[in-house]
């Protein structure tokens, strides 16, 4: 049977992958530090790209970055850099690997002062996803007062490649704002997913 069910547009004709993606994760509530610091490094490698084009890298930034294992992350050093600027499976920007690196280290020293880098974050809305009833594309915007006070605690923290927009993508990604459009399948979905939270 043919797959009829509503999506939002930015999904469409990309690629299966793009659409598994939606279809999966995009706005599904995520709680555990691991999960938060993966989408961390590929959201900062983003920056000035499309999403679909780290997407498509995302295995190689797992065998790259240590399965976004934190703590491994952080003793990177700089011939892990070199060998990183050279790796075809990511984005070879040298700023955005330093940067991915130092955000690890300033994640572990967030978790070591709150307990969880996912708590501390969740935090911002009350444990409670954000839920936006957009009709069309044109309405979800880049960025929000949300995301302004995110992006600016995470700089203050010393963390780097988290602007605005790039949060306000995170916490998209991440489930911690609900912009599936009302008429797309996995809006009910996340909004279910989100009502199932304890914090």
């Amino acid at each position: 049977m043919a797959d009829v069910r509503q999506r939002c547009d930015w999904c469409l004709g990309v690629s299966d992958a793009y659409q598994a993606y939606h279809d999966q994760e995009w706005g599904t509530p995520v709680t555990d530090d691991r999960g938060q610091f993966e989408f961390l490094v590929l959201e900062s490698a983003q920056a000035g790209l499309s999403w679909a084009t780290v997407l498509h890298k995302r295995e190689g930034y797992r065998r790259a970055f240590a399965a976004f294992d934190p703590e491994r992350v952080a003793r990177f050093n700089r011939r892990s850099v070199a060998r990183l600027v050279g790796d075809p499976g990511i984005i070879r920007n040298r700023q955005k690997i330093e940067a991915a690196i130092g955000n690890a280290r300033a994640f572990l020293e967030l978790q070591a002062r709150h307990g969880s880098f996912s708590a501390w974050l969740w935090r911002f809305v009350d444990g409670r996803p954000v839920v936006n009833r957009w009709r069309e594309m044109s309405e979800v915007p880049a960025t929000t007062p949300l995301s302004d006070c995110v992006s600016k605690e995470l700089k203050t923290l010393g963390f780097r490649f988290v602007g605005s927009t790039i949060v306000y993508a995170h916490l998209q990604a991440t489930g911690l704002v609900n912009d599936h459009l009302v008429s797309c399948y996995r809006h009910a979905e996340c909004l279910a997913a989100g009502e199932r939270l304890a914090f």
